[in-house]
Formats: C-alpha cells, structure tokens, sequence
C-alpha cells in the first residue's frame, strides 16, 4: 500500500513515533511532543471501545498514541489552527481518519458545545504548565500557547474535562508536581475524585519534575499513590520501565491497578 503524500510546510519534519509503526509531523519553531505527551497516554485509563477524548491534543502525539491501545473512536481538540492542521496531516498520514478526528476549537466554549452530556468515557489533557505572565512574552507565539495559561487557565482545562465526560469516565491528566494542589482542588471542584497519583523523577533520589493524575467523575472518595516512576539510571541510561514503554515494548505504564469496582 502506497503511503500517502506527505505536505510540509517550512520549518517542518517528519519524525517516526517511537517504534509504532506512526509517524507525526513536527516543527521545533511551533511544537514538538517531549516525553511528558508520551508518559501521560501510556498512563492514561481507557475503555477498549466507546470514546475518548484529548485536549490541548497540540500536533496530535497524544492520540496517535493512544490509537494504539484502544478502538475507541478518538477526538482532538486544538486551538492553535497551525498545530491543529499539523494535526490533521498527522492523522492523514497514518490512515487514522476513521478513528481520530481532530477539531480546531477553544476547549472553554467547545466543552459547553461540543460535549454536552458527558460524551467521552475517558478524557486525556497535557496542559499549558505555566502561570500567565512568567516569560511567555519572550518566547514565539506557537510555544507560548503551548507552555504558558493564555488560552486557558488549569480551572478551565479541568471544569473543560469534567463537561466532557461522562459519570464514572476517566480525566488523566500531567502537569508540575508544583502544581499538584491546584489540581487536586480544580478536580473535586468539578466532581472529578483524583484516583491514581504517580511522580516521575529524572533520577532516583531527586525531587519529582512531572506528575500523573487520573480521576473519576462523580468517583469515591479514594486515592491510590503509585510507585515513583524514574527516568534515568545512575549511569545515565533509561531505566528499564522507562524503556518499555517510550520505545513501544509495552503500550500502557502498568501499576496493577484493579479495574472492577473502582467508581
């Protein structure tokens, strides 16, 4: 099977997705995933059909891979139109059509439009980390959206999560460790009760620099606080976990979490 014409616009290259048989469309100048998008859709709970759904999905990493462990169908909502076309190409170029669609919107109004009722089993977001007004003035416009709250505050990304999905429906979410009680209130505000909480340290012994979290809408009171997941060995190589699932070995971070009777 032929594959089909890749369009790139300058600045632009296309990179392989790990070893999954994907590739994605990247500009160092706009967007380019790190390993947070990956951590986050090898963590997050997904049902094996229904729907799920990704904000903030940027260039469409984040689906992509999650296409790979679900056949839910998939949507990613984007608000920047140069990354949502990254996006859409993306798609494209993977013959993913007819199971992602990804939606140029502002997920503040989109969520009120878009995902009435709760339409999404499970709900994915790697948000911008930074406050407004610390820097975001120095970087191009593309990266300052990506990395900084202009388009969207952590209360609006959670209250945009929680619209979505459904009762019971899965939201995962990473962001800072610095951030984590903003995100814990932002959730139970939004009936959204925190389940699965896990740190990821650069090395073993240092302070965590990213957090995993995943919540149940209208869930119980009860949080579960994962093993630490480290990146590198002390020699400077990726652990073996780490390995596993960044390189495609595994699809899904496991913890042994028990699935039945979790609400």
């Amino acid at each position: 099977m032929n594959e089909p014409d890749v369009h790139l616009q300058p600045g632009e290259r296309l990179d392989h997705l790990l070893t999954q048989e994907l590739k994605i469309i990247q500009s160092p100048e706009v967007f380019s995933f790190s390993m947070d998008a990956v951590l986050l859709a090898r963590f997050a709970g997904l049902p094996p059909k229904g729907k799920v759904l990704d904000l903030c999905t940027g260039n469409g990493v984040i689906p992509l891979l999650l296409s790979t462990r679900t056949e839910a169908s998939i949507d990613g909502v984007e608000i920047q139109p140069r990354l949502a076309d990254m996006a859409k190409r993306s798609v494209a170029l993977n013959r993913l059509e007819g199971k992602i669609r990804i939606l140029e919107a502002d997920l503040r109004t989109w969520s009120q439009e878009g995902a009435v009722g709760g339409a999404y089993d499970a709900v994915t977001v790697n948000p911008p980390y930074m406050p407004k007004g610390t820097g975001e003035h120095k970087e191009n416009p593309h990266l300052a959206m990506a990395r900084h709250e202009i388009g969207c505050t952590l209360d609006e990304v959670v209250a945009a999560c929680s619209r979505a999905v459904r009762k019971g429906g899965r939201v995962s979410v990473v962001h800072r460790p610095a951030r984590l009680v903003d995100i814990l209130e932002s959730m139970r505000k939004h009936r959204l009760e925190p389940k699965r909480i896990r740190f990821v340290h650069p090395r073993k012994g240092s302070e965590a620099n990213m957090v995993l979290v995943e919540a149940s809408k209208d869930g119980r009171p009860e949080v579960r606080l994962l093993p630490p997941l480290v990146v590198y060995e002390d020699g400077g190589g990726y652990t073996g976990e780490l390995l596993d699932v960044f390189y495609g070995r595994k699809t899904e971070l496991t913890d042994e979490r028990q699935t039945e009777g979790e609400g």
